[in-house]
């Protein structure tokens, strides 16, 4: 039971108290959890996809520079300059190409998963086609970062039409593969070009800024739209609850609209006939005892004056001894149908000056009894309240010698603790307390005059409010009742 409580208390802290805003909380995750189930996914086959363009699209450009480097070998070293140099005003080839004595240091870029794809996919498929080559140098670089030669020339530093139709620079850059391939000793053959699609970096990356936008704007169209369906669902249930929780406390409440949804028309109409049918059974049962009051009493009456006529002095005395208690009976049924139902409209109510007035009145009766001022407040109905605390206020005079009464605030409930000094009450008898006529054998010696009433008509009062009425023994003796008052009537 305890670990059940605990997972209860985790829940309400976790979750709105609200059906709106469970409903909401429901859709928003709901929603959520899709997109990134989703975008996990996505990101999963777009990676795989992404390696296999990577891996293809080197391979073939490690054909493309095979063949360059091929062809550049063929000619004496002499010519090769001569070939590059009309290569540059001709425009329009694949790699950019320079001779160096030495391999340039190339700055690489961080490394990446796909960066390191692609090179392994070149170098192996270069070394299928050009087993013979032992030294070569593959790098990915920046664009502004490139050194294009021993000189340290960069692409600011040659024509642009040397470099326009080979490497991407502008607008947005794209990394750019450098492979330095020994042809002879201090013969270095220096490519660069750009893989065949140049941004194959940004298609790895499923967190793109417009990807991002995209889906943040979808998701709060979506997220919208959900709380707004949800609302327009719960608004009903909201008017539901006002009404049966008016209705509850005996407040007028107006007709629920049978409209919305089919089964909120269904519970509107059911809710309506079953208030008919309350109030029609409040009423009979108004009538019912009215009706037993007045016509017991004439009898009773005639018995009363018939029993005078026994001679039998013992026998006389028995019958009235007998009527008078029939008669008490009758007078503490009504009581306890006219106490409990109260008909007012629930108020704010300052507990310190209500009680105030009812200590004051102890006070003068010669009865010890103490109260604390709290500066609570509550919503409930006066007189009702006032007839609550008074019969707990009687049953603790009648049957302790010193009262206290305090009014405490709790998190969900305001309480009136009304403590006595008495014997208290067994633990296996405090249930039988609240039901009619119970009376323990201390009670009847201490208030003969008692019914046995006050407690059933207080826990009656107190339930209508939407409370309860707790009795418990204290330590060191005596009875606390506590009358537990929601905070919101």
């Amino acid at each position: 039971m305890s670990d059940q409580i605990r997972q209860r208390s985790w829940t309400q802290r976790i979750l709105p108290s609200s059906l709106l805003g469970r409903l909401s909380v429901v859709m928003v995750a709901g929603v959520m959890l899709t997109q990134f189930v989703g975008n996990a996914f996505w990101a999963a086959q777009m990676r795989k996809e992404s390696q296999i363009e990577v891996t293809e699209s080197s391979q073939h450009l490690a054909q493309s520079a095979a063949s360059t480097i091929r062809f550049f070998m063929s000619p004496p070293p002499n010519f090769r300059s001569l070939i590059i140099q009309q290569f540059r005003e001709m425009g329009g080839t694949r790699f950019y190409v320079n001779l160096n004595s030495a391999p340039i240091t190339i700055k690489d870029i961080p490394e990446q998963a796909l960066t390191a794809l692609a090179k392994e996919k070149f170098s192996a498929a270069l070394k299928k086609v050009l087993p013979n080559i032992s030294k070569t140098q593959l790098n990915f670089t920046w664009p502004d970062d490139l050194v294009l030669s021993e000189d340290g020339a960069g692409i600011g530093d040659v024509p642009d039409r040397w470099v326009q139709h080979i490497l991407v620079t502008k607008p947005n850059p794209a990394p750019i593969l450098v492979l330095q391939v020994e042809m002879e000793p201090g013969h270095w053959l220096y490519l660069a070009t750009l893989m065949p699609n140049p941004y194959f970096l940004d298609s790895n990356d499923p967190l793109s800024g417009d990807r991002v936008v995209l889906q943040a704007l979808s998701l709060a169209a979506v997220l919208l739209l959900s709380i707004l369906v949800v609302s327009w669902i719960t608004r009903p249930l909201a008017a539901l609850s006002e009404a049966a929780s008016a209705f509850g406390n005996g407040e007028s409440a107006p007709e629920l609209p049978e409209t919305g949804s089919r089964e909120f028309v269904n519970t509107a109409r059911a809710f309506s006939a079953m208030r008919e049918r309350i109030a029609r059974y409040i009423e009979d049962r108004e009538r019912l005892f009215v009706s037993i009051s007045h016509d017991l009493r004439t009898p009773i009456m005639r018995l009363k004056l018939r029993a005078e006529l026994l001679d039998d002095d013992d026998i006389r005395s028995e019958f009235h001894d007998d009527l008078d208690e029939l008669d008490m009976m009758v007078k503490g049924a009504l009581q306890c149908v006219k106490d409990s139902d109260i008909y007012e409209n629930p108020t704010e109510i300052r507990l310190d000056p209500l009680i105030g007035r009812m200590v004051r009145g102890v006070g003068l009766a010669g009865h010890q009894i103490s109260f604390q001022e709290s500066g609570l407040s509550v919503s409930a109905k006066p007189l009702a309240l006032k007839r609550a605390i008074g019969n707990l206020l009687n049953n603790a005079i009648h049957y302790g010698k010193q009262v206290e009464i305090s009014a405490i605030e709790t998190e969900f409930a305001i309480e009136i603790q009304i403590r006595d000094h008495g014997p208290g009450v067994p633990e296996e008898a405090l249930d039988r307390l609240f039901d009619p006529y119970v009376r323990l054998d201390h009670g009847r010696q201490q208030n003969q005059t008692g019914l046995g009433l006050g407690l059933s008509i207080a826990r009656d009062i107190v339930q209508a409010h939407g409370g309860k009425l707790l009795l418990s023994n204290v330590v060191g003796g005596g009875l606390l009742a506590c009358i537990q008052l929601p905070k919101h009537g």
